[in-house]
């Protein structure tokens, strides 16, 4: 248990499972209340929030779709009211709809675009304003280092990732004057539900060029969202950070 979060309101999207649920987690032992939004509410979340009780910190869900403007728009202004302002956005939602671009399918493109890239301009936009005027928040979106390099496979991921990289600079820069932080975390190659439906040649490929030499764990990079988060990253902003195990250097 530690208090860099202590006191702060903070919303994970798809913080039900994965990378979001290790950032809850983490979120939650360094002292703040997580509002998770997702699309899905997971079979074991309300035993996962029954263990988490002990910490004596709030865990809600809100089952949203964020790629309906209108309906994220209300979810945050319901938030920001219930708990009278909102301190953390992390945009960690995110889909994937991998094949070569010449058998991706139009639905492919636009479903992974929609989700991954307007899902969080939808949330930073709703968020944004509540955050200006307390003249302070931190929004860290969760990109990929597939949003850096590239992937065969995926065009569509790929884009939306360099697309979240694009979007983090010029909020960055848009919001800076109120106080707010506005960072990406590209993680590498994750173990999480995701991930393991990528197949064994894919897998193989990011093993051979991780000079780690192993997967992350999505706790390390929890770790590195927490940190972005907290009074420790006020002069960070901007910025796009790989937790990758040396993939891109």
């Amino acid at each position: 248990m530690g208090n860099l979060l202590q006191g702060k309101i903070a919303i994970v999207t798809g913080g039900g499972r994965g990378i979001g649920r290790a950032i809850v987690t983490d979120f939650v032992n360094e002292g703040a209340d997580v509002v998770i939004y997702d699309m899905f509410r997971p079979a074991d979340l309300d035993a996962y929030i029954e263990g988490m009780k002990s910490t004596g910190r709030k865990i809600l869900f809100k089952e949203i779709d964020i790629t309906d403007t209108d309906k994220t728009q209300k979810a945050i202004d319901e938030t920001a009211a219930e708990f009278e302002r909102i301190d953390i956005l992390i945009n960690n939602a995110g889909i994937t709809r991998d094949r070569l671009l010449i058998r991706m399918t139009e639905d492919d493109w636009d479903s992974v675009i929609r989700v991954n890239l307007k899902g969080a301009f939808n949330t930073i936009k709703a968020v944004s304003r509540i955050m200006a005027k307390q003249r302070s928040g931190k929004i860290v979106n969760i990109s990929s280092v597939v949003g850096v390099m590239g992937n065969a496979g995926q065009a569509n991921y790929a884009a939306s990732k360099a697309g979240l990289i694009g979007l983090t600079k010029s909020i960055a820069k848009e919001l800076a004057g109120r106080n707010i932080n506005v960072n990406a975390v590209a993680p590498g190659f994750v173990e999480t539900e995701m991930t393991a439906q990528l197949s064994d040649e894919q897998k193989e490929f990011f093993l051979k060029v991780i000079p780690l030499k192993r997967p992350c764990k999505p706790e390390e990079v929890a770790g590195i969202v927490t940190f972005l988060s907290s009074g420790k990253a006020d002069y960070v902003t901007g910025q796009v950070l790989c937790v990758d195990g040396g993939m891109v250097m």
